[in-house]
């Protein structure tokens, strides 16, 4: 990052977690000491709603799916340095990227399931032209 850069970032006040990396070593452990909470936290929680009967059964799994979507938001930042700034742009693009492959995997493999599933010959019949 040049210094005109760096000067602008410093200007701004508004730097995203993951951009603190030229801090001194007590801010950097306490950086990562605060992900560390956050992701404990987060991870309690999830475990809390799953075994409790005080949350409304139908809602778990939404707020499961939004504590896990939290968590990954919390490892991206705090423990990845993934921010919106524009040096990272190729570790943004290598994300989306690996997202994008990971979605086509497990979603062509439920679609590949699904059809699977609709075609196959039920069990009795499969079993009455084996005999």
């Amino acid at each position: 990052m040049s210094e005109h850069a760096q000067a602008e970032s410093d200007d701004r006040g508004d730097l995203a977690p993951g951009e603190q990396q030229h801090g001194s070593l007590r801010s950097r452990i306490l950086f990562y000491v605060a992900g560390l909470g956050l992701a404990v936290v987060l991870t309690a929680t999830s475990f809390f709603i799953a075994g409790t009967s005080l949350v409304w059964q139908p809602s778990i799994p939404v707020a499961l799916v939004v504590l896990a979507i939290a968590q990954m938001g919390v490892h991206l930042v705090f423990f990845l340095h993934i921010t919106t700034g524009p040096d990272n742009t190729n570790n943004v693009l290598a994300l989306a990227f690996g997202l994008l492959i990971v979605l086509l995997v497990v979603g062509g493999s439920l679609w590949i399931m699904a059809n699977l599933n609709q075609n196959m010959m039920p069990m009795d019949q499969l079993m009455q032209v084996q005999h």
